[in-house]
């Protein structure tokens, strides 16, 4: 960030902490869903129910896995550029398609249970177990990724994109730039959402109001590799012009913040008119657009805040960045666990919201710091420690061990 004159390891060390906040409002986005107004597809639903939790969703859903996906396709290109296309191969498989296989059963069956437990206290007021009051989601397959779908997306995007290296190292230099250039030109222009906005409302056409959510499924559809993987190109290329792009980001994200509301107003003004029977002509592709068109300025603005007023290493978010993905791991059988709890509970929703989001983030703490922190769980999902002064000197574990 030329302007701001900060050193690389802060521009990385601020990826960090965002990386650390979008994993903690995974927990929030999980556990606000059990309160929307609106009618919900999940059979764990509480009695209680807020507005805030419909707008809670709706808001978070619209930058927060796109966040995702652009930083993680940003590590790809610098794992890539640090270790060559193998390298970076062997890499992701370590820290991404081995923790999937090795949690993915167990996360699953936890669920179930919590599930079971949850439909059951609801149903009679007591804890048990009735697999006939279950009714999976529609829509989703009996066999699911769940919560874990961005593992599984992921691992196959970083292999798309080694392959995508491959070929370019094969292609005439001409031609090997043409994509990755034309990309940084359109996430470095005022109108390049405009341009990117189009293939995301395609993709978003056979989803309810235009928004993909992602199924869990073992094949994903084709909108889910085309929405996510647009946002992983869009990190790639960010990566290759950094030095020019992340400090545009800094100096606009106000901009690209205050840009994004509109969007996102219209968007709701729009579902509102579905639901009331008085939509527009084409009211889906449009509410996809206005949308989209928030997620793309939100995206940019998320990055351009934390490069803007956290660019350092905080040791709070420093210690959640490092149980950051045990939290994303673990955390959604236990938002269900403190949900069935709840139920009874003589609360309004937001008090219910908040003390599961409490319970549900210390418990997952507790379990970091006393099973997985400096263990061989740890050592799975972040790799080998390093010292905090070889990461102040610019190896940022982050961004090596557990990018």
């Amino acid at each position: 960030m030329t302007s701001m004159n900060p050193t690389p390891t802060a521009r990385l060390h601020a990826l960090d902490n965002l990386r650390a906040v979008m994993m903690w409002l995974g927990i929030v986005i999980h556990v606000i869903a059990m309160f929307t107004v609106g009618r919900s597809p999940l059979p764990w639903h509480d009695s209680a129910s807020t507005r805030f939790a419909d707008l809670g969703m709706a808001f978070i859903h619209a930058f927060r896995m796109p966040v995702f996906f652009i930083v993680a396709g940003f590590f790809v290109a610098m794992l890539v550029q640090q270790r060559g296309i193998g390298g970076m191969v062997r890499h992701r498989f370590r820290r991404i398609a081995l923790p999937f296989l090795v949690f993915w059963v167990p996360v699953v069956v936890a669920t179930i249970l919590a599930v079971l437990l949850y439909v059951f206290n609801a149903r009679h007021g007591r804890f048990g177990i009735d697999a006939t009051l279950f009714t999976p989601p529609p829509g989703r397959p009996v066999v699911n990724t769940m919560h874990l779908w961005f593992l599984y997306l992921l691992w196959w995007l970083a292999l798309l994109a080694a392959g995508a290296f491959a070929l370019g190292r094969r292609l005439p230099a001409a031609w090997a730039r043409v994509l990755p250039q034309g990309l940084r030109l359109l996430i470095s222009r005022w109108w390049g959402p405009l341009v990117l906005t189009v293939p995301l409302v395609l993709a978003g056409l056979g989803h309810p109001h235009g928004i993909v959510a992602p199924h869990g499924s073992l094949l994903p559809h084709w909108s889910e590799w085309l929405h996510n993987g647009l946002f992983f190109a869009a990190g790639l290329a960010l990566y290759g012009a950094r030095d020019t792009l992340l400090p545009l980001y800094a100096r606009h994200a106000w901009p690209l913040a205050l840009a994004g509301v509109p969007f996102f107003l219209a968007a709701g003004g729009l579902v509102e008119a579905v639901q009331q029977g008085r939509a527009p002509a084409n009211a889906t592709a449009w509410t996809a657009a206005a949308y989209n068109l928030a997620t793309w300025c939100w995206s940019g603005a998320a990055i351009g805040l934390f490069l803007r007023y956290l660019p350092r290493r905080r040791p709070l978010l420093a210690y959640l960045a490092d149980s950051a993905y045990w939290v994303y791991l673990v955390h959604f059988p236990l938002t269900v666990a403190f949900g069935a709890l709840l139920w009874h509970a003589p609360l309004p929703a937001l008090a219910k919201i908040g003390l599961n989001i409490a319970l549900t983030t210390t418990t997952c703490l507790l379990a970091y710091q006393a099973l997985v922190r400096g263990r061989w769980i740890g050592r799975l999902l972040n790799g080998a420690p390093r010292p905090v002064a070889a990461a102040a000197a610019g190896a940022h574990p982050a961004l090596t061990q557990r990018a």
